[in-house]
């Protein structure tokens, strides 16, 4: 059972994946680190002596502190933080119990700047309709919340990645694309290690929506039928971008938690005469 100022690492799975997800520190030594370079989805590696970078990354928002076994650095941190007015807690256990629970780890050796207080910075062709919207859900709920996504056009995607140092997606070379039968959504989950039921489950829903083969997962006609509908509404893709975050958000809930839910019309009602 957690303490005070504390979490235990069930609740934090629960909460991962979610719009009110809290931030994440991971304050492991620099030798716990390199002995296993993953991280808990959304988490940023931080030293434990960078108080100004960690309160600067963590603003006013609530914050969960992991270091190796949940033991002085993290409770040391955590507290800095409390004097700082942030609602901060201990992971329970820390990055150990975290492992020991078989629960996804993110490789980061690819990503230096999840190992830093940057955001990591995405391309792809302008105008998304389903795997353009669902990587950037990925990204921003399990990976890197402060995420950058830019839309170009086609011919451009290359060369602004070069310049802007932006890691392309979604196009026909590279590592984030589709392999064989699958789509970019499955390959990040791949590689990301986020191979979760949940995740799987809504990975199935996608590559359905997204290569037409809509007979392959119930919902995916529903989705193919949303996200253009978006595209219409939205001229503007950022602002499809965070419109579509609430359809996966929802779609993601729903494959996690509601899949045995049904509904009927006013099951209690008494009937017509």
């Amino acid at each position: 059972m957690s303490g005070p100022n504390a979490i235990s690492v069930d609740k934090l799975s629960r909460l991962i994946g979610t719009p009110g997800a809290p931030v994440v520190l991971d304050v492991r030594t620099a030798d716990d680190f390199k002995a296993d370079m993953r991280l808990i989805p959304c988490s940023r590696k931080f030293s434990h002596e960078d108080m100004p970078g960690i309160s600067a990354h963590v603003e006013s928002q609530q914050c969960i502190v992991v270091c190796q076994a949940g033991a002085k650095l993290s409770h040391g941190v955590a507290a800095l933080l409390r004097l700082r007015s942030v609602e901060a807690t201990i992971l329970t256990g820390g990055f150990e119990a975290w492992r020991e629970a078989a629960l996804p780890l993110v490789p980061v050796a690819q990503f230096a700047s999840l190992q830093t207080a940057n955001s990591t910075r995405w391309v792809t062709r302008h105008r998304p309709k389903i795997d353009r919207i669902a990587c950037p859900w990925l990204i921003r709920r399990f990976v890197d919340p402060q995420a950058e996504f830019l839309f170009v056009a086609p011919d451009q995607v290359e060369a602004v990645g070069l310049r802007f140092a932006a890691i392309t997606f979604d196009m026909p070379e590279g590592q984030w694309t589709h392999r064989d039968d699958t789509c970019t959504f499955d390959t990040m989950l791949l590689e990301f290690g986020l191979r979760t039921p949940a995740l799987l489950h809504l990975a199935d829903i996608v590559r359905a929506a997204d290569t037409g083969r809509l007979t392959a997962a119930p919902e995916a006609a529903g989705l193919l039928a949303v996200s253009l509908g978006l595209s219409r509404l939205h001229s503007n893709d950022l602002v499809q971008l965070e419109a579509g975050m609430v359809i996966y958000d929802a779609l993601y809930r729903w494959c996690r938690d509601a899949t045995d839910e049904t509904h009927s019309w006013n099951p209690g009602s008494k009937p017509a005469t």
